[in-house]
């Protein structure tokens, strides 16, 4: 059976995602967790927060385990702390960029990443068999309480930029922190950046008053508008637990998250004169297009931040990330930054005097089309074999890295398993919307025919 999806186990509060799950994993995890060993934990200010929080605590101590709590933070804050500190592992209480009634628990490795799969298996084990150890009362783990780790954070990411360059321009930027974990930490990452900073949902409330925590096009109708009324040179937005981040140019333009990707992988690897680019089958072809115009080389992986993470480090990557406003900074930490993110972008400003929509001009531009279709998850290995085979003599290449992807002189089609629906997601990518979009449809409809001849 399996607990961990691709962030963490996450569910609705109260329903499946409740106490006695919560006091139960924090066992396991502690199980898991050497006896006597240290674990930090935070939080992003749902309203179920504090009952899972308490709950995993409990769990954790009642197997020996000394638990610090480090405040409401946003997950990368947390991960720096278990980095710079000497716990053993830290535990994230948040469902990121899902609705208000969904929360989560994330686990995070000593390393301060995400704790790999073989890891999440290993405690999922431990949790189903109930194997737990429960430690005479004399032994039972200390918990207390530690201030300052999000200064510690803000700091670690203004030593990572050029912070004197980027106060010089004095940037007024608005900043969306949807009502998050951000809330008091990327108001004073600016700050202290020397920006002009105008607010929106920058108080911390977990239902989510100001929009949903997904940093869509819909859900930042606001910040646009803002930064286009207001004159801004940027608008800043995150998710609930900040390790994403989505620019609005100037203009008033939604930034995608590929185009931001591009941006700053351009100019780390130009800055760097060369180096390696992780990032996922998934991403877009502009990225490879920057990477290698500038001395720079792309390696792919499956898609997860963690797996992209873990690869950075097994291959001393230069930068890496994902096509949805995840960066990684292998100056900084491997994980998911979105406060750090937008600390970059800022330097990249400066340093290069350009305004973002000006950086987002000298992006390739390409089309992206997603769609996806039903499929058991008993026959979803035999459906991409058979792709596979029907596809190899028209395919100008197939990438099997993760799913099956499918390169023409067209563009290119990714066919990836849901992890967790019984459902196939189609992306396409083509230089224009409508060739993106038949390419993806054509795919769609083979893997519909074989379903339908394997019964």
């Amino acid at each position: 059976m399996r607990l961990f999806g691709t962030n963490g186990v996450r569910g609705v509060s109260n329903e499946d995602m409740n106490s006695e799950l919560a006091l139960n994993l924090g066992k396991a995890i502690g199980t898991y967790l050497e006896k006597g060993a240290k674990v930090a934990i935070a939080n992003d200010p749902r309203v179920s927060g504090e009952m899972l929080k308490s709950a995993v605590i409990s769990g954790l101590l009642s197997t020996g385990i000394n638990a610090v709590t480090i405040g409401m933070l946003p997950t990368p804050a947390l991960q720096y702390y278990v980095k710079k500190t000497d716990a053993s592992a830290g535990i994230m209480i948040t469902a990121s960029h899902n609705p208000p009634k969904f929360n989560g628990i994330k686990v995070v490795a000593g390393d301060g990443t995400e704790l790999p799969r073989s890891e999440e298996e290993e405690i999922e084990h431990i949790y189903f068999e109930e194997s737990f150890r429960n430690v005479p009362w004399n032994e039972i783990g200390r918990l207390r309480e530690e201030l300052g780790a999000g200064d510690r954070y803000i700091e670690g990411i203004l030593s990572a930029v050029d912070r004197e360059l980027i106060r010089k321009k004095a940037f007024t930027a608005v900043l969306d922190c949807a009502n998050g974990a951000s809330t008091g930490t990327s108001p004073q990452v600016l700050k202290k950046l020397g920006c002009r900073i105008i607010s929106l949902n920058c108080q911390p409330d977990g239902t989510f008053p100001g929009h949903e925590s997904e940093p869509s096009p819909d859900n930042l109708k606001d910040l646009v508008y803002a930064v286009k009324e207001t004159g801004a040179d940027i608008g800043i937005a995150h998710d609930g637990d900040a390790d994403r981040v989505i620019f609005v140019d100037e203009k008033g333009n939604y930034i995608h998250g590929d185009v931001s990707l591009s941006i700053v992988a351009k100019q780390v690897i130009k800055e760097k004169g060369g180096g390696t680019v992780v990032t996922p089958v998934s991403s877009s072809s502009s990225v490879e297009d920057v990477v290698k115009e500038n001395g720079g080389k792309v390696v792919y992986t499956r898609v997860g931040a963690p797996i992209v993470a873990r690869k950075m480090i097994e291959i001393s990557a230069t930068f890496g990330g994902e096509e949805n406003g995840g960066l990684i900074f292998s100056e900084h930490q491997y994980c998911r930054d979105g406060a750090m993110g937008a600390a970059k972008m800022l330097e990249i400003m400066a340093k290069t005097g350009k305004t973002l929509s000006r950086l987002v001009s000298e992006i390739p531009r390409y089309a992206l089309y997603k769609t996806k279709t039903a499929c058991p998850n008993n026959i979803k290995e035999k459906v991409l074999e058979l792709l596979a085979g029907r596809l190899s003599e028209e395919a100008k290449k197939i990438d099997k890295t993760d799913g099956l992807k499918i390169y023409s002189n067209k563009g290119w089609v990714l066919i990836r398993a849901s992890g967790t629906e019984p459902i196939f997601r189609i992306f396409a990518e083509s230089t224009d919307i409508e060739t993106a979009r038949l390419m993806a449809e054509k795919e769609k409809s083979g893997i519909e025919k074989i379903v339908k001849e394997i019964g």
